[in-house]
C-alpha cells in the first residue's frame, strides 16, 4: 500500500523538523517546507493526500494558501494555529480548511486528526443512513428537497438542475442532514458523525461548514434551531 503523502507548511524549524520525524515514524511520507509560496509549488508538483498549513507563514500565509489549494482541489486541509480563540481559525475554515489543530500539539493527537480526516474523505458515502423520516422524496437513487437533489450513490448534488461542487466534508455534512430531514442535529452529534470526534471538539468547525454549505445549497435550506443545532428543511 502506498504511503499517505502529507504536505506540511511550517516556518518554525524546530516544529517543522520534529513534526516531520513524528509523522514519518507513523508511516507518512512528508514534504515539509518553510513558507507558503514553496508550499504552493510543492502542492502543484506532488499533489499530496493531505495538507497541514500553519496560519502564520511567510511568502503566502496559510489562509491564502488554503484558498489557492481549494481553488484547484478538494484535497483535505488541516490548519495549524497558535491560539484556539484566534480569528485565524475561523478564517482558515472559511477559506476551505476541513479542520484545525491548535499549537502546541501532541504528535499523537495530530496523527489521530489526520487519520480521522482521511477516513471521512475515503468514505464520503458512509454518512447517509438507510431510510429516513417521512417528507423526503426519493426518485431513483436521489433525494429531493425542493430544488435540491442529492444523489447518494453518485455523490452528486444539483440545485435547480445545476451541479453543486462540494468538498468531501461538505458532502458528508449534507448527507447527515439529508438522511434525517426535519430532525434537529446537535453540533456535538455532527462533530461525532462527520468529523469523527468521539471525544468532542470545537463546534466552530460545524458552524463554519454549515455556513459554507448554505452558500452553495441555499441560505434558507438549513435552519438554525437556537440552543439545539441545525436541521434540513424537507
Amino acid at each position: 500500500m502506498a504511503e499517505t503523502h502529507v504536505l506540511f507548511v511550517e516556518d518554525d524549524d524546530v516544529i517543522r523538523e520534529a513534526t516531520q520525524l513524528a509523522l514519518e515514524r507513523d508511516g507518512f511520507a512528508v514534504t515539509a517546507v518553510p513558507d507558503g509560496l514553496l508550499g504552493l509549488e510543492a502542492f502543484r508538483a506532488d499533489r499530496p493526500d493531505i495538507a497541514l498549513l500553519d496560519v502564520m507563514v511567510p511568502g503566502l500565509d496559510g489562509v491564502s494558501l488554503c484558498r489557492r489549494i481549494r481553488d484547484e482541489s478538494t484535497v483535505p486541509v488541516i490548519m495549524l494555529s497558535a491560539r484556539a480563540d484566534s480569528i485565524d481559525v475561523v478564517l482558515g475554515l472559511e477559506a476551505g480548511a476541513d479542520d484545525y489543530v491548535t499549537k502546541p500539539f501532541d504528535g499523537a493527537v495530530l496523527v489521530a486528526r489526520i487519520r480521522a480526516v482521511l477516513r471521512r474523505f475515503g468514505h464520503a458515502g458512509g454518512a447517509a443512513g438507510d431510510g429516513g423520516p417521512a417528507g423526503r422524496q426519493e426518485q431513483g437513487g436521489a433525494l429531493t428537497f425542493g430544488d435540491l437533489e442529492v444523489d447518494t450513490d453518485g455523490m452528486e448534488v444539483r440545485r435547480a438542475g445545476e451541479p453543486v461542487s462540494l468538498t468531501p466534508t461538505e458532502m458528508r455534512l449534507l448527507l447527515e442532514f439529508s438522511s434525517a430531514p426535519g430532525t434537529v442535529l446537535s453540533r456535538d452529534k455532527l462533530l461525532d458523525r462527520v468529523w469523527d470526534y468521539g471525544w468532542g471538539g470545537d463546534t466552530r468547525v460545524v458552524d463554519v461548514h454549515v455556513q459554507r454549505l448554505r452558500t452553495k445549497i441555499g441560505q434558507d435550506r438549513i435552519e438554525t434551531v437556537r440552543g439545539f443545532g441545525y436541521k434540513l428543511k424537507g
